[in-house]
């Protein structure tokens, strides 16, 4: 069962003693979370853009809404179409939110507009924080150095959770193991990868999901600080948010 945790959790940590690290959950936290901000979603769309930027995108524009991301390919017919409704992929898109399927796509100097269910939908509701990423395993160890040389007042780890519905155990553990090592504490990633495999992760062995949530997706969205980047949000001119990637060292 996922943890019961509050929509608040604050931490101190000891290295940087003025930094407050707080956790928060769903689209009610992402639009209270301030200062540096993280907007966490493992399984599978803050892993499958890393994996898609490792890949050679130049940037990924997210959006909440599927209507939003066919107005622009309409306007721009080379942009490149991502995401998944009810972990499906949507009828007219290039892709789904798999990271296995698009493992071997060339996607170089590519423009990537991303809808998810959960992800997308915190990035564009995260208005108040001073700087947005993106949060999954895969760069997890990026994420804590990114912060540590940054060294904000305020760290906001949101969790997404299914569906933006309910918290859901890889994204919060995904905030866990990030505020454990910013405290200079080690987290048993171990663990958590079993009791995920146990709970959330589920769903991905079932031979009904297999054409949309492949069980390769759990392996790949779980292998820890594979890239050593992090992905940032900035806004653009028309009001539009997208990523880049920012290597760290």
């Amino acid at each position: 069962m996922v943890h019961k945790y509050p929509v608040l959790l604050v931490i101190f940590a000891p290295v940087f003693m003025t930094m407050k690290i707080q956790i928060l959950h769903l689209v009610e936290g992402a639009v209270q979370a301030e200062g540096l901000t993280v907007i966490i979603d493992v399984f599978r769309a803050f892993s499958t853009v890393c994996y898609i930027m490792n890949n050679g995108a130049q940037k990924i524009i997210p959006v909440s809404e599927t209507r939003q991301a066919f107005w622009l390919k309409k306007k721009n017919p080379e942009f490149i179409l991502v995401g998944e409704e009810f972990e499906k992929i949507i009828p007219g898109f290039d892709f789904g939110n798999s990271p296995s399927q698009i493992l071997n796509s060339d996607f170089t100097n590519k423009t990537i507009v991303h809808r998810s269910s959960s992800g997308t939908l915190g990035m564009v509701s995260a208005t108040r924080a001073d700087e947005l990423i993106t949060g999954s395993f895969v760069n997890a160890g990026a994420i804590v150095n990114y912060i540590r040389n940054k060294k904000p007042e305020t760290v906001s780890l949101v969790c997404m959770g299914y569906a933006a519905l309910r918290p859901i155990e890889e994204d919060t553990f995904c905030a866990e193991y990030i505020g454990e090592t910013l405290n200079g504490r080690q987290a048993d990633f171990q663990k958590m990868v079993r009791i995920i495999k146990d709970t959330s992760a589920k769903r991905f062995y079932d031979p009904a999901n297999a054409s949309f949530s492949p069980p390769e997706d759990v392996d790949l969205c779980l292998n820890l600080n594979r890239f050593n980047f992090i992905l940032k949000a900035e806004k653009a001119p028309s009001g539009l948010i997208y990523m880049k990637r920012i290597d760290v060292e």
